[in-house]
C-alpha cells in the first residue's frame, strides 16, 4: 500500500472547503473520494489509483443518506446504501426498476456497504485496465493503446466504443436513472450544479481517461427521479454468466406507459452492452403508438443495437442483448399494477 493523506470531514461544506484548500496547495495533486470503498480500495490494492490524499465522505451519510417521495419526484441522497434503497416500500411500488437494479447488483454484502453515488461512479471491470502489468491501457495511460481491441475482449462493449477504449461500463442502477430521465445534484468548489443523469458518463473518444463530466473536486449529492406515467411499468432485466455474483453480460432497463396493448411512452436503457449506460432512444421511438407485439419489439431491439460495433470476440452480445431487450419489454408489458 502507497502512503496517502486522510480525513474524515463532518458536512458537505466541510468536505468542499478541504477540496478547495487542497486544490489551490497542489492542483495536480491526486485526490480520491472515500464513500463505500467496494470500488476504491480494490483499486489501490491493485495499484492501479495511488490517491495523495482520500477523503471519507462517509459521515455524510446523515446529511445525504435519505429516501424521500413528495409525488413529484424520488429524492435519493448520494451517499444512501444500496441495500436499503432497494427494501424501501415507496421505490418498490412506484419506481421497481430502480430496487431491481440495485438488488441485482454485487453481492448483500456490498450492497450493505456501496453508496447510491460511489456506485454509478465505479470504474470498468477490464482486465487490461486492472491488471498494472499491461502497458496499453488508455484509461490508465493515457495514449498507450487500448490492449482489448488485439486482446480477449468477450466481455467488452459493442456500443458507444471508439478505437482508444473498447471497455465496459459495469453499473445496474445507472441504467434505471438513465430510463427514468433522471437528473443529480452536483456540489463542489464553485458551487452547486443540477445536470442531467445521462450527460455524466462520457464517451470514450479521445480520451478514455476522462469518464465523466465531473470537474475536479466535485461530488454527486443527489439524484432526482421524476414522477412519469411510465414509472410504475417499469423492470431491470440482467444476464450474466452466473445468478449468484457477476457483472451483466447484457441487460435492459425499461419503462412503459401503455393505453390497452398501444405504448404512448417507452423508455429503454442498455447494460453490460456499452462504455457508458445507453439510452436507446432510436427503439423507444419505433415502439411509440404501436401495439405491445413480439414483433414490434424485435425490431426496437434491433434498433437499439444499430449502431454495434462488435470485436473478435464479442459479436454475440448484439444477439443476446437484442433478446434481452425483447424479453424485457414482454414482461414489463404484462406487469399488474396496482392501484
Amino acid at each position: 500500500m502507497r502512503p496517502f493523506g486522510y480525513s474524515r470531514p463532518s458536512s458537505v461544506s466541510n468536505a468542499i472547503l478541504e477540496v478547495r484548500e487542497f486544490l489551490a496547495a497542489d492542483p495536480q495533486s491526486s485526490l480520491s473520494f472515500l464513500a463505500g470503498g467496494t470500488t476504491l480500495l480494490d483499486l489501490m490494492k491493485l495499484d492501479v489509483v495511488r490517491p495523495e490524499r482520500i477523503i471519507d465522505l462517509n459521515a455524510l451519510r446523515d446529511e445525504l443518506g435519505y429516501t424521500r417521495s413528495d409525488g413529484s419526484a424520488l429524492r435519493l441522497g448520494a451517499f444512501a446504501r444500496m441495500a436499503d434503497v432497494a427494501a424501501d416500500a415507496e421505490v418498490i411500488a412506484n419506481y421497481p426498476v430502480i430496487a431491481q437494479s440495485l438488488s441485482l447488483a454485487a453481492s448483500a454484502q456490498l450492497r450493505n456497504m456501496a453508496s447510491l453515488g460511489g456506485n454509478v461512479l465505479q470504474r470498468t471491470r477490464c482486465p487490461y485496465f486492472r491488471d498494472p502489468s499491461w502497458s496499453a491501457c488508455n484509461k490508465r495511460v493515457p495514449g498507450s493503446r487500448c490492449a482489448a481491441v488485439q486482446g480477449a475482449n468477450r466481455a467488452h462493449a459493442v456500443l458507444g466504443t471508439s478505437d482508444h477504449c473498447i471497455a465496459t461500463y459495469p453499473g445496474d442502477f445507472a441504467q434505471a436513472l438513465v430510463a427514468l430521465d433522471a437528473s443529480i445534484v452536483i456540489a463542489g468548489p464553485r458551487g452547486n450544479r443540477t445536470i442531467p443523469f445521462d450527460s455524466l458518463h462520457r464517451r470514450p473518444d479521445g480520451n478514455p481517461h476522462l469518464e465523466t463530466s465531473l470537474q475536479p473536486g466535485e461530488i454527486i449529492a443527489e439524484f432526482i427521479v421524476p414522477a412519469r406515467s411510465w414509472m410504475r411499468r417499469s423492470l431491470y432485466l440482467k444476464i450474466r454468466d452466473r445468478q449468484s455474483y457477476e457483472f451483466a453480460v447484457a441487460a435492459a432497463a425499461v419503462a412503459l406507459d401503455l393505453d390497452g396493448g398501444m405504448v404512448r411512452d417507452a423508455r429503454i436503457a442498455l447494460g453490460g452492452v456499452a462504455a457508458v449506460p445507453w439510452r436507446a432512444r432510436e427503439a423507444e421511438d419505433a415502439l411509440r403508438g404501436q401495439p405491445l407485439t413480439e414483433a414490434v419489439a424485435r425490431t426496437a431491439a434491433r434498433l437499439a443495437f444499430a449502431e454495434a460495433r462488435p470485436q473478435s470476440h464479442n459479436a454475440y452480445k448484439i444477439e443476446l442483448g437484442q433478446s434481452t431487450v425483447v424479453r424485457a419489454l414482454l414482461q414489463a408489458s404484462s406487469m399488474e399494477l396496482r392501484p
